[in-house]
């Protein structure tokens, strides 16, 4: 996701060959004249995010396409490769860690995590974001990550759709689920939890194109189409076994998190990261 971080730091003997850079977030130009030839990064910022189902790859690994989330844990993994600006989509039961290994992988932090989960018989989709922490390349461009992470998040969500298609087609009633985001970071303005909406909602178009009048009025629309805030506190499993909440473990090792509510319920504060 956001390749700006590592592109607009690393000096030229580190980066990256010129086919590398170019990806589906960063562009590069480079000038005619040799005396003075440099590299421009130009980060594709505006517009409506927009997902290209040619570019998706999905792998299954150890789950049945069929099974019920609220059965059988049932995790995403999605990459994205600035050689090919192919992505990668692994449906698992835990994390796909082969996918997010190497020196690159941990440079860049652009990987997006989600996981189902059943909380007192509601589904649930919870997705995860790294922003910022682990090294100062990410600390700098925390605001640039969490902007270009909230702004291509729609894309993978359509990714999830997509790539789960036999999933949706057999449970329909998937795409009403609730929609959490969870933003890690080191940075407390920036390390948070948002309700995106059902997953119908979430995975839609971003408004990247539209005007501002456009904008307001899709924002009253959605206002006033909004349940009441009580319905969007984040979900909690219960203390005791029961058979309503699943998995009772989160797949995602290092989310263990107790989380701080806030007067708002659609946003919400993480614990720091360090």
């Amino acid at each position: 996701m956001a390749t700006l971080t590592a592109s607009m730091i690393l000096s030229p003997k580190l980066k990256p060959s010129s086919e590398q850079q170019v990806s589906s977030y960063i562009y590069t130009r480079s000038r005619k004249s040799k005396k003075n030839q440099t590299l421009v990064p130009v980060a594709r910022l505006f517009g409506p995010a927009i997902f290209e189902a040619s570019k998706l790859k999905v792998l299954f690994l150890g789950v049945d396409e069929k099974k019920h989330p609220g059965n059988l844990p049932r995790t995403y993994t999605l990459t994205h490769s600035d050689i090919t600006s192919k992505i990668t989509l692994a449906i698992s039961q835990t994390i796909n860690n082969s996918q997010i290994q190497g020196w690159y992988n941990k440079l860049q932090r652009d990987e997006v995590i989600a996981e189902w989960k059943k909380v007192q018989g509601k589904m649930s989709l919870h997705v995860h974001c790294h922003i910022s922490g682990g090294h100062f390349l990410l600390d700098m461009f925390a605001r640039l990550r969490f902007f270009i992470f909230s702004k291509e998040l729609p894309v993978v969500l359509n990714a999830f759709v997509h790539g789960d298609v036999h999933l949706f087609s057999h449970y329909p009633e998937l795409e009403e689920s609730l929609v959490w985001v969870y933003f890690h970071s080191n940075l407390p303005e920036f390390n948070r939890v948002e309700c995106w909406g059902p997953l119908r909602e979430a995975a839609a178009p971003s408004s990247g194109a539209l005007s501002a009048d456009q904008k307001q009025e899709q924002e009253e629309k959605h206002k006033q189409e909004t349940p009441p805030k009580i319905n969007w506190k984040i979900p909690q499993t219960c203390i005791e076994d029961c058979d309503c909440c699943f998995p009772t473990m989160s797949s995602i090792p290092w989310l263990q998190h107790t989380f701080i509510q806030t007067s708002d319920e659609t946003h919400q504060s993480l614990p720091e990261q360090q």
